[in-house]
């Protein structure tokens, strides 16, 4: 379970996020939407600790953010838009070092990570090193890290981002097992198809504000049965306020 409770972030004169509340269950894949400098990465990076807000707070799994970020981390999975590595290392040195990181025993580490590289297609890739990796691989590659812990929140910052189509299948095919399985998945994109494919939930942002929440269904009624692109252009460019058709947000 994600819980965010009056979020805020602020740089210089702008509010890039602005005072923002919404709960993501446990089990529940919600997409996040919104146009470049909406707020949603800014959002992400605090629900992840990479950034530390002006106002309000973050639990993960009932943990706070600020004051456990240890336990709140350790049941975290995240993936940023641009993934980091350690050019160096191979794909497998990178796994294992991902497991060291969670001081995952040696034999689980390997054994989990063994099927995960067979799963996102990386073993032809597995002792070479991440510098001679295409960005798909790459983005393959820091998916199966991300799950490598067996996590029970994943954040996942456009996930889809130079992945083929067999390949997105393969992601999107595990995301959706994954909420299945009582795992809760925020995942951000551009993509409003791939967003109205897998999401219970999405919630659309503008100018650092929630403008629409629910399940797609739910969103396409409040506008009069409007297709989400239309709804998305329309939220996008009037700001409007939320207006939330679920109970999952405070």
């Amino acid at each position: 379970m994600i819980e965010i409770n009056n979020l805020t972030m602020r740089f210089g004169e702008l509010t890039a996020v602005d005072d923002l509340n919404l709960t993501i269950p446990q089990g529940e894949l919600f997409a996040f939407l919104g146009p470049n400098g909406a707020g949603k990465t800014t959002t992400i990076k605090m629900i992840t600790g990479l950034l530390r807000p002006v106002e309000g707070s973050v639990k993960i799994c009932g943990y706070d953010l600020a004051s456990h970020p240890l336990e709140a981390k350790s049941l975290l999975g995240y993936v940023p838009d641009v993934a980091v590595f350690y050019e160096k290392l191979t794909s497998r040195e990178f796994l294992r070092f991902i497991g060291d990181l969670y001081a995952m025993p040696v034999a689980d580490s390997d054994r989990i990570s063994g099927d995960l590289m067979e799963q996102f297609g990386l073993w032809e890739f597995v002792n070479e090193r991440i510098e001679n990796l295409s960005h798909g691989t790459c983005q393959r590659l820091a998916i199966a890290g991300a799950l490598l812990h067996d996590p029970q929140v994943i954040v996942i910052d456009e996930p889809m981002v130079g992945l083929d189509p067999i390949h997105a299948r393969v992601v999107k095919d595990e995301f959706r097992a994954r909420a299945e399985a009582g795992v809760t998945v925020l995942m951000s994109t551009h993509l409003l198809n791939v967003a109205e494919e897998l999401a219970g939930r999405l919630g659309i942002m503008s100018r650092g504000k929630m403008v629409a929440l629910g399940t797609p269904a739910e969103v396409r009624e409040e506008a009069g049965g409007a297709g989400l692109e239309e709804i998305f252009l329309s939220k996008v460019n009037l700001g409007e306020e939320v207006v939330s058709t679920t109970d999952a947000s405070n």
